[in-house]
């Protein structure tokens, strides 16, 4: 089984199909990964095999690390289009996110003030208060919804919580009124001896519908690219991503797809 775990604070810059040019910010122990869900599909492997031994990089780690990035790649004449919040799992699971944010505000004004802030998030944590004030304040704000299903979604995403429901993201993503990135990820396969099939046409018909009620302003369709943590998932197909996007902007919502 492939992983991709990053072993500091920030990495890259790296070409990412979604979102160009991205420098990386990881504010997760660079020895394992921290997640709330424990995704079948995630690059970064299951929670239960990388568990980690490190604690968090503290607010001040972050700002040095992402300064010294910076004024590097300014002085270089790099071009960034994007900083991104990714990493070794759920970054707004740091207790200084709202802070951590705020200080990467500052300092992409200063060496880069045209690139965008973006944050890659499963939503689990927008009852916290400061991580929806943070989000409010990135440029692009990407959640996660694999399924319109309860049931699917604990199969493809497994949140930690047992109180998890799609109904109660779907509040939570109303909030933001449109101002945020939705990121869907389709596949099939097996796991644990269960059918996995996000793409079938029920279940595209009912998250078509949960677009109708929380209008993103864009949305992130993408497939498998990487090795899995899971064996037996399978890409959906590139030609079925672009039909599932079109109906997407029928809906008057720009679509993003990476097959």
């Amino acid at each position: 089984m492939s992983t991709i775990l990053f072993n500091e604070i920030v990495f890259g810059p790296v070409h990412s199909r979604r979102m160009g040019t991205s420098l990386g910010i990881n504010l997760l122990p660079y020895d394992g990964k921290l997640c709330s869900f424990d995704c079948i599909y995630c690059e970064c492997g299951f929670n239960k095999d990388f568990r980690t031994r490190t604690g968090l990089p503290d607010r001040k780690e972050v700002k040095a690390a992402l300064e010294d990035k910076l004024s590097f790649l300014k002085s270089e004449g790099s071009t960034l289009d994007v900083i991104t919040f990714a990493g070794n799992g759920e970054p707004t699971m740091h207790p200084k996110f709202k802070e951590i944010i705020e200080d990467t505000i500052e300092l992409r004004n200063q060496y880069y003030p045209e690139t965008e802030i973006s944050v890659l998030s499963n939503g689990m944590h927008l009852k916290n208060p400061g991580v929806f004030e943070a989000l409010m304040k990135v440029e692009k704000a990407v959640l996660k919804l694999d399924s319109a299903f309860d049931e699917t979604v604990r199969l493809i995403d497994r949140p930690n919580s047992p109180d998890y429901s799609v109904s109660r993201q779907i509040e939570l993503y109303k909030k933001f009124k449109g101002n945020f990135i939705l990121q869907t990820m389709f596949l099939k396969g097996e796991f644990e001896g269960k059918f996995i099939d996000n793409t079938s046409e029920a279940e595209v018909s009912a998250w078509l519908e949960l677009l109708k009620a929380i209008k993103p302003k864009e949305v992130m369709i993408y497939t498998i690219d990487r090795e899995t943590p899971a064996e037996g998932l399978k890409k959906a197909p590139y030609e079925l991503l672009q039909k599932i996007a079109s109906r997407v902007e029928e809906l008057g919502i720009r679509t993003n797809v990476a097959g």
